[in-house]
């Protein structure tokens, strides 16, 4: 066991863990945040994502470890609250399960940071790799939409 400072959402955080621990597990027992969540524990769904460094992170497969000094955002962190995209997401009804939506939010505000004028295409593209089956995907693009042509007016 070791302790370790991190960074999460705007807050310090002491932690004694094991320094190969999955983040999520970090995140979730240690810090009881709820926005990314367990789904297959191989980085192949995204409910677990979350930013590291401006970058999307499947929080399951990363060690605490590996953290080191980076900011780590969750769907909770994002400010002000609701965050703008979330407030799309909202006003679409993007939303069912909401299992999926660490993922797809912080995937598309990643996504949008970096790129403001993003197509649709690459915006479903980098969505891809996050699974969902409620079947909301076309209000969610839509959401998407409209939170980046706000950005943008």
């Amino acid at each position: 066991m070791k302790q370790f400072s991190i960074r999460v959402n705007g807050s310090d955080h002491a932690v004694t863990v094991d320094p190969d621990t999955p983040l999520l597990f970090v995140l979730s027992d240690e810090l009881e945040l709820r926005g990314p969540k367990f789904g297959c524990g191989m980085a192949q769904c995204g409910a677990c994502t979350v930013i590291v460094r401006n970058k999307i992170v499947r929080s399951c497969v990363m060690p605490v470890k590996a953290v080191g000094t980076a900011e780590v955002t969750t769907l909770e962190g994002l400010a002000p609250n609701p965050h703008p995209i979330q407030q799309a997401f909202i006003e679409e009804g993007a939303a069912q399960c909401g299992f999926c939506l660490s993922g797809v939010i912080l995937t598309a505000k990643v996504v949008l940071d970096a790129n403001p004028q993003a197509s649709d295409r690459e915006i479903r593209d980098a969505l891809g790799g996050i699974l969902c089956r409620c079947f909301a995907h076309t209000r969610m693009l839509r959401a998407i939409r409209k939170y980046a042509d706000r950005r943008r007016s």
